[in-house]
């Protein structure tokens, strides 16, 4: 049986596998997250910007 100390022996793995893991997961929590508050704030947004920003 494969084991978690045998996979990673090199610290290279290690890193690449931490490294590859957090930008996957950042991926995901970034579209969730989005879809999320989109379909929570639906009819929400403004097309042209804040109504409170003055144009001088």
């Amino acid at each position: 049986m494969l084991s978690i100390s045998s996979l990673f022996k090199r610290n290279s793995v290690y890193v690449a596998t931490i490294f590859g893991g957090a930008f996957a997961f950042q991926g995901f929590f970034d579209v969730a997250v989005t879809k999320w508050y989109e379909s929570h704030n639906r009819g929400d947004f403004l097309e042209g910007g804040d109504e409170d920003e003055d144009d001088e």
